[in-house]
């Protein structure tokens, strides 16, 4: 989703709907909006490095226009075979599976540090696991471990939810396909992952390395009847987050249980390569001590159609989360209308109840 990936960028948050929206980009058509002069890219170029981007870009971004501050790149236009692309500034469709294709150019900009002496960064992002979750055909009918649901997806009351939780029809049986279609196209991101490794292995800096593996945003497997985003839900919005970096006191294998997001990210790469940021930062380097006690967690609707949620804004902390929900809707360019009004409030102990 752009508003997650310009967060990521940025290391700008989303706001509660009563202030303004920090990086501006508020959903998916107002990619635009992103000031691309304070982003990861733009401070390690001006640094002295390599910088390139293979795979999604941004949601709405034009596929003819070239990503500001990038020095390689293979921008993707979503899908998972024979794709459009633009490679170093030419439009073109490449035949083949994308995620094998985005695999092949990382690898080429990683092989050029054998010769190029200078500080890299990669910002690689594969199309899986996104509808319509094609897999390589190499792994169509790979089997995936059994899965039976979470306490939240059998829930029969839904009177605590909102009305277009309460409208939802997704079944168990729903949530276990989705489930393995996402985790056959996953398989290609993990050989793309592990070529990589062995790619910084064989040119000697995988210690040196600084690499963090995220997704852009959950999933509901039926949670709450729901398959699809978009909600405030745990399953929508906690996302597996890895960090290695073993020259950095990074590669013991141990686990963090900080509250982190991916406002986070910018903050701790430009940390990493000693880039002070001349922009207000709403993140903060994973590399310091910092501990937050919650997080914001919000949602911003697009267009005035019927059905889905509505805005919300959550407060999301280790043992509780307060959600509202919003009369507020946004236009292609992120521009918010609407009275404000408080439509439904939610809140949950997540001790006594983490599958709310």
């Amino acid at each position: 989703m752009s508003p997650r990936r310009s967060a990521l960028r940025r290391g700008r948050r989303y706001c509660p709907a009563s202030t303004p929206h920090n990086h501006g980009v508020r959903n998916n058509g107002a990619s635009h909006q992103l000031d691309q002069s304070n982003t990861i890219q733009r401070y390690l170029k001006q640094a002295g490095y390599r910088t390139g981007q293979f795979g999604k870009f941004l949601n709405s971004w034009n596929l003819a226009q070239n990503p500001p501050h990038f020095e390689e790149w293979a921008l993707l236009q979503p899908g998972y075979v024979d794709a459009q692309w633009n490679v170093n500034g030419t439009v073109q469709t490449i035949n083949g599976y994308t995620t094998n294709i985005i695999k092949n150019r990382t690898l080429n900009f990683l092989d050029k540090a054998a010769t190029d002496s200078r500080p890299w960064f990669a910002y690689v992002t594969p199309y899986a696991s996104h509808g319509p979750r094609t897999p390589e055909a190499k792994y169509a009918g790979t089997a995936v471990p059994e899965w039976n649901g979470r306490p939240s997806v059998p829930e029969a009351d839904r009177s605590d939810k909102p009305a277009y939780i309460k409208n939802t029809t997704g079944t168990l049986a729903e949530g276990q396909l989705i489930r393995e279609e996402q985790l056959r196209t996953l398989r290609s991101v993990d050989d793309a992952v592990q070529a990589f490794k062995d790619k910084l292995t064989s040119l000697g800096q995988l210690d040196n390395t600084l690499v963090i593996y995220i997704a852009d945003n959950g999933f509901g497997w039926a949670d709450h009847g729901w398959t699809k985003k978009s909600v405030p839900y745990r399953p929508a919005h906690e996302v597996p987050f890895y960090l290695s970096w073993p020259a950095g006191g990074l590669g013991a294998g141990t686990t963090d249980n900080r509250i982190v997001a991916n406002i986070d990210i910018a903050p701790t790469v430009l940390d990493a390569a000693g880039v002070t940021p001349t922009h207000t930062q709403d993140g903060t380097s994973l590399l310091t001590s910092y501990s937050r006690d919650h997080l914001l967690v919000e949602w911003w609707k697009q267009g005035t159609a019927a059905g889905g949620p509505p805005t919300w804004s959550s407060y999301v902390a280790k043992n509780k989360q307060y959600t509202e929900y919003y009369d507020l809707t946004t236009d292609a360019d992120g521009k918010v209308s609407g009275t404000g009004q408080l439509k439904f409030r939610e809140y949950y102990d997540l001790v006594g109840d983490p599958h709310s």
